[in-house]
């Protein structure tokens, strides 16, 4: 296959590897080129809602996923003031069978090894690992990246690069060194849990939200119901980019006091002995999407808080318009800086919308006195219909389709 229809792709996580399974389906011949050497299991669990499950099943992932991936029951918003649930959102099958596409809660490293081997089953995909990209130049037909294998220099020609390496994107840091990732002032606590760990009552499919006092609560199965994901977060202070490490037990069950949260809560954040901390970072909203034949997809230009439930949601989404406004057309660099900047122009609102929503809902999560009387007060008066309504506008996106709407986010 000629230059004219390579693209190159930096970064083999969800949203790099979706893009690889997007852009082959179209026709283009993909190499992606991932620092680390093996595909690890990093992280845990994370949300995937109709808008994003939808593409990924266009993709022929289902199948790959049934024995992994939880169609949970419902959504449990929980108060730690009122001692338990405020509202349960319904989902499970039914849900799915109307959206049109699954509700899942997955291992994010069993659904990266799904993406990894639907691509390495594909022709027209490569994934290069040990690769760290180290430059571009622009060529004739394209561009040259240049990347790093062990002591080995190596360039390749194609069409376009896409930067999918997340919050601290090489790709973003080489077009646009200005735009840093920056502290939200909060950390996520995450673990998961066999569940042989917990009583049976709390390891029912479903998703479970605990708000409280300057801390909230997220749990739900994963790993086709064999375990449990857990995740607090907490405000804190952080100076280790990139890095996670191990916390300490002690200190995030002292968050949990029993003057503030519940038996249930604690009982959780108490079974767990190895935790791992992340300190959650965002890019600035408005951030570019893209300059000349180079783009930027998921973390790498919108990270953000998680508590929308939508970090690998809108990277799916990214891959997904990318590849099909490439195949529209954009053989030479002209046309190629031309549909980026037109990617960018789409996405770009839907995004920062998004992003909002994260940040509105976290600071919601976290109320304290009155006020979270008072937010338990609405919840409650709103209902289970009406907040699902609050997402659809999330929900319901479809690539040929983007929707208009309003959105209380309800989960992480």
């Amino acid at each position: 296959m000629s230059a004219s229809r390579t693209i190159i792709v930096v970064g083999a996580g969800i949203g790099g590897l979706t893009a690889s399974l997007t852009l082959a389906s179209k026709g283009f011949r993909v190499v992606v080129l991932e620092k680390s050497d093996h595909l690890e299991e990093v992280g845990a669990g994370l949300q995937l809602s109709p808008n994003a499950s939808r593409v990924l099943t266009g993709l022929g992932l289902q199948e790959r996923l049934a024995l992994q991936a939880v169609v949970p029951e419902a959504i449990s918003i929980m108060s730690a003031r009122a001692g338990g649930e405020l509202v349960r959102l319904p989902l499970g099958d039914a849900a799915s069978a109307r959206a049109g596409a699954p509700y899942w809660v997955v291992h994010r490293g069993e659904l990266q090894q799904a993406l990894a081997a639907q691509a390495s089953e594909n022709p027209h995909i490569e994934l290069r690992l040990g690769c760290h990209f180290e430059d571009t130049a622009p060529h004739a037909k394209g561009l040259t990246v240049a990347y790093r294998n062990g002591s080995s220099h190596q360039q390749e020609l194609a069409t376009a690069l896409i930067g999918a390496d997340g919050v601290w994107s090489t790709v973003r840091q080489h077009i646009f060194p200005e735009v840093q990732p920056r502290f939200s002032g909060l950390i996520a606590w995450r673990a998961t849990l066999e569940i042989s760990q917990l009583p049976r009552e709390y390891s029912a499919r479903r998703v479970q939200l605990w708000m409280g006092p300057n801390a909230h609560l997220v749990v739900y199965p994963i790993s086709g119901g064999r375990k449990i994901n857990v995740v607090a977060v907490v405000p804190g202070t952080w100076n280790r980019p990139g890095v996670s490490p191990p916390g300490d037990a002690f200190e995030i069950r002292d968050v949990f006091s029993p003057s503030q949260w519940p038996a249930p809560a604690r009982m959780i954040v108490g079974a767990v002995d190895k935790w791992l901390k992340w300190g959650l970072f965002g890019v600035p909203e408005g951030s570019p999407w893209s300059k000349g034949p180079v783009a930027l997809l998921g973390d790498a230009v919108h990270a953000m808080l998680p508590f929308a439930a939508q970090g690998a949601a809108m990277a799916i989404e990214d891959a997904a318009v990318l590849a099909n406004l490439l195949a529209d057309g954009a053989a030479s660099p002209a046309e190629v800086t031309a549909t980026f900047k037109r990617y960018g122009d789409l996405r770009r609102a839907r995004v920062m919308r998004v992003q909002r929503t994260a940040r509105q809902a976290g600071h919601i999560y976290h109320l304290t006195g009155p006020m979270a009387l008072a937010r338990d007060t609405v919840i409650r008066a709103l209902g289970a219909q009406r907040m699902l309504a609050r997402q659809e506008w999330i929900y319901s996106w479809r690539l040929d389709r983007p929707p208009q709407g309003a959105s209380l986010s309800t989960a992480q």
